[in-house]
């Protein structure tokens, strides 16, 4: 192991954080000069970036990657827990309820809990269901109080993983102690990861909150299990077993549920106005042919 799990998150978070500054040069778009905005930027970093990065690298020292991708699909459960609370607008209807759970049970399908389970400590599959648990604050968090500020997406995700970058930074003498052996693997990971995973990630996510809503967004997580079979498979050679495509097809079938829009119903012609129907159908028809009244002179 060439990293421990504080310097995964500092390293990850930095890279991220410089890849985002290039993105917002380039575009030459503005950061918010707000303290507001900044103040809510840095609880946002803490939810979802420094606190979750962090409960989940430590428990993947103790279960494996898999089941970690497991446990982070259930963001929309804890998403939906909280905006059920704190975003009375958003409360899930029958669809999207039937969509998460939908889901849910597609991601317990890829797990495969009737084949047991090994390796998976008390502990770190309790800071699994936390960062999950965090993610959902965050979700709502952004929703409720950087949403409404439309903000454009390349600075609040640069200055969201900036500010984590600088919280890992000063906890680094804390946290990051642990002797450091890097490799060609160990630093393209990390940069690949903090690129991809952290920076340009979380541009899209920030777009996706204020264009799905928190719960709805958060569904994205259940793509996680697949991703993590798919790349087992590709990259590491692990078997499948039929659960696992299976699996896949009812998350997917979840997420497409639950994002689903009804097509409005055609609205029938309603009465006409008096006058307007009048007009159109007389009572009388003779009322057609009849010759209009002279008008009488004035006395």
């Amino acid at each position: 192991m060439g990293l421990s799990p504080a310097q995964v998150v500092l390293g990850r978070m930095l890279a991220g954080a410089v890849a985002l500054l290039a993105v917002t040069v380039v575009t030459r778009q503005r950061l918010p000069r707000d303290p507001a905005a900044w103040g809510h930027l840095a609880v946002v970093s803490v939810l979802l970036c420094v606190l979750p990065f962090s409960l989940f690298a430590w428990a993947e020292l103790h279960v494996s990657s898999g089941l970690a991708s497991i446990y982070n699909a259930t963001t929309p459960l804890m998403t939906l827990i909280v905006a059920s609370v704190a975003l009375p607008g958003e409360r899930p209807n029958r669809s999207q309820l039937a969509g998460l759970v939908l889901g849910f049970a597609g991601v317990v399908t890829v797990l495969g809990p009737w084949r047991g389970f090994s390796g998976g400590e008390g502990a770190a599959q309790a800071a699994c269901l936390l960062a999950t648990l965090s993610y959902g604050l965050a979700f709502v968090y952004i929703r409720r109080f950087v949403s409404p500020r439309g903000l454009s997406a390349v600075p609040v995700a640069t200055v969201q993983v900036c500010l984590g970058a600088a919280i890992m930074l000063l906890l680094a003498p804390f946290t990051a102690t642990a002797p450091v052996q890097l490799s060609w693997n160990v630093v393209l990971s990390v940069a690949a990861l903090g690129v991809a995973g952290t920076g340009l990630a979380y541009v899209w996510n920030t777009d996706v909150v204020a264009a799905w809503g928190a719960t709805s967004a958060s569904t994205v997580t259940y793509l996680t299990p697949v991703v993590g079979v798919t790349l087992g498979i590709a990259v590491l050679g692990e078997a499948i077993s039929w659960n696992e495509p299976v699996g896949a097809m009812v998350v997917i079938a979840g997420i497409a549920l639950g994002q689903g829009r009804r097509i409005p119903a055609r609205r029938r012609p309603g009465p006409l106005p008096r006058r307007r129907a009048a007009a159109a159908h007389p009572a009388d028809p003779t009322e057609l042919t009849r010759p209009a009244e002279p008008t009488r002179p004035a006395a």
